[in-house]
């Protein structure tokens, strides 16, 4: 039976990863990608949920090479018919910050760099008590962390999960939903008519959008048509 968590995150810790570089400005889009947000709840390689993978692909803190994997990471979880959405921020400032890398020593020989690392620059966050929500679809109950990390400074947040009242699917039809979501997702069980683009690596978002397919909708949640049949899939 098909479960729908509505999931709240308040964020604890300024928010960081570089959505686009624009020279010197690294800068943070107050939208989290799926795939990040399956890390972040801790649901890739983990026995609690039934998602470990070989282990030439375990997932690790500590890796000894910098290749994602997130085929071999996300395909256990369309296994457990579990699946988690796009989020979106719901309250968010945003704060600059300026940082540099310094040289600290007394004598400095002059010599050209062989690597392209930049030294000083300026990055866009996203602030504290920011909040994004997004959905979480399972085929059975999950227990979630209270307490999760996220970007690249590994900032605290705050998850609360909400299982949403008696849903209903609907034959395909036309429909609008207004959240993120992965367009591999769900363009091969849904007819996209139109959309705007989030431009975000490695598969660039799209939200505001119009198609024909299934969806679920909300007892109490008047207008929100969540589509059905999403899972993780891949271009190759």
């Amino acid at each position: 039976m098909t479960m729908i968590y509505h999931c709240t995150l308040e964020l604890h810790d300024s928010l960081y990863f570089a959505t686009r570089e624009i020279g010197r400005l690294y800068e943070t889009e107050p939208v989290l990608h799926n795939y990040a947000l399956s890390y972040v709840l801790g649901l890739i390689d983990n026995p609690q949920y039934n998602t470990v993978v070989p282990e030439e692909h375990a997932y690790r803190y500590f890796c000894s090479e910098q290749v994602p994997k997130y085929e071999e990471h996300l395909t256990p979880l369309n296994q457990q018919g579990i699946y988690v959405t796009p989020a979106r921020a719901v309250s968010h400032t945003a704060i600059l910050n300026t940082w540099k890398y310094a040289d600290n020593r007394y004598h400095v020989e002059m010599e050209p760099t062989s690597k392209n690392i930049p030294s000083f620059g300026r990055t866009k966050e996203i602030a504290p008590e920011s909040q994004f929500e997004f959905f979480l679809i399972t085929e059975k109950a999950l227990v979630l962390q209270r307490w999760v990390r996220i970007g690249k400074w590994a900032s605290k947040a705050r998850l609360e999960a909400v299982e949403l009242p008696k849903l209903t699917l609907h034959s395909a039809g036309e429909f609008a939903y207004p959240h993120p979501l992965n367009p591999l997702d769900v363009m091969f069980t849904n007819q996209v008519l139109s959309y705007d683009t989030v431009n975000m690596p490695p598969v660039s978002l799209i939200r505001n959008v119009r198609m024909i397919g299934e969806f679920y909708t909300v007892e109490g949640m008047q207008g929100l048509k969540i589509p059905a049949k999403m899972q993780y899939r891949f271009s190759n």
